[in-house]
């Protein structure tokens, strides 16, 4: 049985996790899995009943749990609190508690939003379908530091054991995409890269199938920007992962559309904006990123591919149909079938498409 803590969190997180709980919930009834999900306080909700972003108690359940589907936490209502105990504070405790080691992070351009990719159309027009596998708890923002007035250091630091499972679950990710995978390093320079590089050829014997390749983060950072159709999936480090990510994730035209799984003992699976407490309430919110982040739960935890499939294909015939929220509608566009809708909307049209 699929155990599940659900987070709404904060901001707009109660809305979109409103609409992707109906379409959670209808796929796990259609698939006959046994699933029970169990509601928590965290982030800055949890800070205003229990003063911490994370109980002790919730954090308990959900290290009983198989995962946590989480909205958005944070806001400038919690900027004042002690830096200790801050919304975000809760997410790294999350992330550890959860030994969460590794990110996946897609970037899409889908056909009827090309025009809101900063790109140029020629580029986009190739393709854009991407996947960064992140290493989440390791490298130089868990090294050793130090902090003086004159001088500071941070230590990159990766272990083989460390560098091969996110590796492998790099290879996991490329399998059930186009069987392409590409470690981005800085082998030239740094010494853990060299390891990188060495625990990847390795791995690679065990994944025939799959075609790799070694590219430098900064010749991967031009290409991005330049070529992102010569990317399929990404494996890479935590330094280098936050950053690529975030920039593969403009192309898109929207934060809104994007999801995001963080995998280990306990699995993360949330949208990768924040919690834009400035429409919270007003039901105007992109559920759409939480809605593929359930998908990712289907693929990556549950392993049911086309339970997935099917939601990934229901938000690309509802765009495809025209229905936008205010995130990604085009006040410019000739297509008169383009509409703006709600959070609820956009989720009922999503709903309605799997029920067909």
């Amino acid at each position: 049985m699929l155990k599940l803590i659900y987070a709404p969190g904060d901001g707009i997180g109660p809305e979109i996790g409103s609409v992707a709980l109906k379409i959670l919930n209808y796929q796990l009834d259609k698939y006959g899995i046994e699933y029970s999900i169990t509601p928590i306080l965290f982030g800055g909700c949890a800070i205003d009943a229990y003063g911490t972003p994370l109980s002790d108690s919730d954090l308990a359940l959900i290290k009983q749990s198989d995962a946590v589907l989480l909205g958005a936490v944070g806001g400038p209502k919690w900027d004042s609190v002690d830096a200790s105990i801050r919304p975000e504070k809760g997410l790294l405790k999350l992330r550890k508690e959860c030994a969460a080691f590794a990110n996946f992070r897609p970037a899409k351009v889908y056909d009827c939003l090309k025009n809101a990719s900063p790109l140029k159309r020629s580029i986009i027009d190739r393709g854009v379908d991407i996947m960064i596998v992140r290493e989440l708890s390791g490298g130089i923002y868990f090294g050793e530091r130090s902090e003086g007035d004159h001088e500071a250091y941070d230590t990159e630091y990766y272990s083989y054991a460390e560098i091969e499972r996110i590796i492998i679950k790099g290879f996991e990710c490329a399998m059930k995409r186009r069987k392409k995978l590409c470690l981005v390093d800085k082998a030239n320079v740094l010494a853990s890269s060299r390891l990188w590089r060495k625990v990847f050829d390795k791995v690679a014997s065990d994944y025939p199938e799959v075609e790799t390749s070694r590219m430098y983060v900064d010749n991967a950072a031009m290409q991005l920007a330049c070529a992102p159709y010569k990317f399929d999936t990404v494996v890479t480090s935590n330094l280098f992962g936050d950053i690529l990510s975030d920039e593969a994730s403009v192309i898109t035209g929207s934060i809104g559309l994007l999801p995001s799984a963080s995998v280990g003992e306990v699995d993360i699976y949330e949208p990768i904006h924040g919690s834009a407490p400035d429409i919270a309430g007003k039901n105007i919110a992109d559920p759409i990123g939480m809605i593929l982040s359930v998908a990712m739960l289907f693929r990556y935890k549950l392993n049911v591919d086309a339970a997935a499939d099917e939601i990934e294909n229901a938000v690309s015939a509802v765009l495809e149909k025209g229905l936008r929220t205010a995130d990604i509608y085009d006040n410019d566009s000739i297509d008169t079938k383009v509409k703006i809708c709600t959070t609820t909307e956009i989720g009922d049209a999503i709903l309605n498409e799997l029920e067909q």
